[in-house]
């Protein structure tokens, strides 16, 4: 409840109550905790601060429409694309929500492709910021993707100048050539990338550093440089025979079939690899082997995953495994690649496969894939693609050669003068995750810039499932979004797949959120105290309902046994 106006840094209050004036030893606080849904936001997202402001805008007064609004300019604080990541995000968030120790996690992804689209329907501008600006430095970011896009709007709207340098003909990096049509369509790429444009960033497509500009120049005529060239170069498989037509990485392919330059490919298809790479992959070759009306144009057309684990391990994201094997793609785990055969022509026409087991835990905690003596096999296939790993090509930037990948602290800074960096090119990630390092690097160029320090933010302390009263929240069910039949995915092999879920659903699952840690406005405070502490605030905001008069306290505890959220403590 919004009491004592966020009192995080619990100082010693003074109360009065109870028999002969003595001081209560018991002391309502009301402190902010940190949501877990925050804590797993890779961006740094105020997931409960959206949430709440739709759940509980009755109280404020506000219609549905004022406070989506509302709630994306909360999101646009810290991700200038939410109806891009309400679609790719796999929300590690959503893992984290304590609702799901009761009927489910709160549906966060998809309330954030709702308020995203909706900015978008109504052509809502990107929030300011004044901090001074507008100021003369120029910043040069290499790179379009989430991670450059991110730093440049986040610099821009504080009133920089920025110029953005894109190798590829058209912006995204690799949410336009790494993530299929079918999952982002092209036009919220551009809606969203326009909105950044519109802050005054300039976009330069068709600029490789290296060949067109070098890292070099672009430090003497920039005061600043942000490098965001993600991880655009797949690795081949190390395994005899994988020299020669027939055979892609997992980049290479997406990015041509992405393109529009469609790879040649045949009937007998194996990926290698278990992530989102492979998966993309499979099943881009399966749309780009179908007609109109969904039946393979190859005859016998066949698509295998081969993967060295198991299902278990599987790092691809579950529900595109999941469509993937209702389009009838076949996933064989345990299985690695030992051989690529070719015929006299040189054309594949077979792998010979090493069948695994799995041993002891390896660095990144699965269990290793061990090899099987003895036990191989052989699976028919014209074209093997291979999308096992990737790395930055980080050659063209004359540093960062011995390994290939950059290096950052936590604020990005990668030790050269001038240069910061996020994304990809620092380790592999998901697309949130380049937002977030994006938007930290700006803050600490604006610092950099200003002669001062960038500024961690204060941390409040974490609630858990311990500190809620689960039976105060009423079942609920989540809200699940609505995907298309396996056979019209094929049939419109363009179409975004995924609907959403509607905008009435959306406003109705913000209401599942717990408000975890702040006041909600429930008032049972103010119903279960006695001696009349609580008064109501004339014109509430969220997390701020209630104030206290801690005079006429006298120590029942109740109120804080009382709060469903964890946002009263008893000092």
């Amino acid at each position: 409840m919004g009491l004592l106006k966020k009192n995080k840094k619990k100082k010693a209050l003074k109360i009065h109550g109870g028999a002969g004036g003595e001081q209560s030893p018991y002391r309502p606080q009301a402190v902010e905790k940190h949501p877990p849904c925050i804590g797993t936001c890779p961006s740094g997202n105020d997931i409960r601060g959206w949430l709440t402001v739709i759940a509980q805008r009755e109280k404020m007064g506000l219609s549905v429409e004022d406070a989506t609004e509302k709630a994306w300019l909360i999101e646009m604080e810290t991700n200038p694309m939410p109806s891009i990541m309400g679609r790719v995000c796999p929300h590690p968030c959503e893992d984290g929500c304590n609702r799901k120790d009761k009927d489910g996690a709160v549906a966060i992804n998809s309330v954030e492709r709702y308020f995203g689209d909706f900015a978008l329907e109504k052509g809502l501008k990107a929030p300011m910021l004044d901090v001074g600006g507008p100021f003369e430095e120029k910043i040069a970011v290499v790179g379009s993707g989430p991670s450059g896009a991110s730093c440049a709007y986040q610099l821009a709207r504080r009133g920089y100048k920025v110029t953005v340098f894109e190798s590829l003909p058209h912006l995204g990096g690799m949410l336009r050539y790494g993530i299929p049509e079918y999952r982002l369509p092209r036009d919220i790429i551009d809606a969203e990338y326009q909105r950044i444009a519109d802050c005054g960033v300039e976009f330069k497509t068709g600029v490789t550093i290296g060949q067109d500009i070098t890292l070099e120049d672009l430090k003497k005529d920039y005061d600043a440089v942000f490098v965001g060239i993600g991880a655009h170069k797949g690795r081949l498989l190390g395994c005899p025979g994988e020299e020669g037509e027939g055979v892609y990485t997992g980049t290479d392919f997406l990015r041509k079939a992405n393109a529009g330059d469609n790879p040649e490919f045949g009937n007998e298809v194996v990926v290698i690899g278990g992530g989102d790479t492979a998966i993309d992959a499979a099943r881009v070759t399966l749309r780009l082997g179908h007609d109109a009306a969904g039946v393979a144009r190859r005859e016998g057309a066949r698509v295998v995953i081969l993967y060295r684990r198991t299902r278990e391990e599987m790092p691809a994201i579950e529900r595109e495994i999941e469509e993937a094997l209702e389009e009838n793609i076949i996933i064989e785990y345990l299985a690695a690649p030992a051989k690529i055969n070719r015929d006299e022509d040189g054309k594949v026409v077979s792998m010979t496969v090493q069948h695994m087991e799995l041993g002891e835990p390896d660095d990144s905690g699965r269990r290793r894939p061990v090899p099987m003596e003895g036990k191989l096999s052989e699976i028919p296939c014209n074209t093997v693609i291979s999308a096992i790993s990737q790395s930055p090509d980080t050659d063209s930037l004359g540093a960062f050669q011995e390994t290939g990948w950059m290096d950052a602290d936590e604020w990005g800074r990668t030790g050269l003068d001038k240069v910061w960096t996020g994304g990809d090119n620092l380790n592999l990630g998901i697309a949130t995750t380049s937002v977030g390092q994006g938007r930290v690097a700006a803050e600490s160029m604006h610092a950099a810039l200003r002669g001062e320090e960038p500024r961690k933010p204060s941390k409040d302390p974490d609630i858990g499932i311990d500190r809620l009263m689960l039976d105060f929240y009423e079942e609920a069910p989540r809200a699940e979004r609505e995907i298309m039949s396996a056979f019209d995915r094929l049939a419109n092999p363009l179409e975004e797949i995924d609907k959403g879920v509607t905008a009435e659903a959306a406003v109705a699952e913000t209401e599942r959120c717990f408000s975890c840690g702040l006041c909600f406005g429930c008032e049972r405070c103010w119903m279960y105290c006695t001696p009349a502490c609580f008064k109501k605030e004339s014109a509430p905001v969220p997390g701020h309902y209630l104030s206290i008069d801690l005079a006429t306290c006298n120590g029942c505890k109740k109120c804080a046994e009382e709060c469903p959220c964890g946002f009263l403590d008893m000092v």
